[in-house]
Formats: C-alpha cells, structure tokens, sequence
C-alpha cells in the first residue's frame, strides 16, 4: 500500500542542520527497509498559484488556496504493508523533521 505523509509547518525558514541530519537519518531508513518511494520540500504557499480552468474559465489567482499560518513543507511517498505500519513511519518522520505531519492513503 502506497501512503504520503505531508509535513505541517508553521515556519518560513527551512529545518536547522540537527533536523537535516534527522531527516537524511530518516530517509536512509525508509530506503534500507523497502518504504521509501520518493520525497521532497515544497515552498510555502505563498509561493502557490490557484487554477481554475473548469469550463474554459480561464481563473489564475495568486497564493494557496488555504491562508492559515500552518502550511505543507514537504512530503514522503512511502510504501508500507499496511495502514499500522504506515502510522510507525509517519510518527518517526514526525520526530525526524520536528514537525507535525499527516498521513493519507495515496490513490495513485
């Protein structure tokens, strides 16, 4: 089963060097033992741009679609066996990175 974990962050400054070496850490790991599919840092949404093309409409509005102070920072793609074994990978990225993440079954 496929799962993405997003990080939530309430920070525009990128992790410290202690949680990039926690993170890599974590990384290594999810490649060592089968889980990991791809990850990535994403900008904050500031950075975003909303589309709306349905019908020709033709709407580009500028930022994310959601203005709150906490924002996705980043993601993991991971494979796991089950939707437990998911929820142990996504506590130690959670712990990893030092933030708050959430957990979704990836449909793809």
């Amino acid at each position: 089963m496929k799962f993405i974990i997003f990080v939530i962050d309430d920070q525009t400054e990128k992790a410290g060097s202690d949680e990039m070496a926690a993170i890599d850490a974590f990384n290594d790991s999810l490649q060592e033992n089968g889980h990991w599919i791809t990850a990535a840092g994403i900008n904050h949404g500031a950075a975003a741009t909303v589309l709306d093309n349905r019908g020709g409409a033709g709407i580009v509005s500028p930022g994310s679609l959601y203005n709150q102070a906490e924002h996705y920072s980043g993601f993991w793609l991971i494979e796991a066996a089950d939707r437990e074994k998911a929820l142990e990978l996504a506590a130690a990225g959670s712990k990893a990175c030092n933030r708050k993440v959430e957990l979704r079954p990836y449909l793809g």
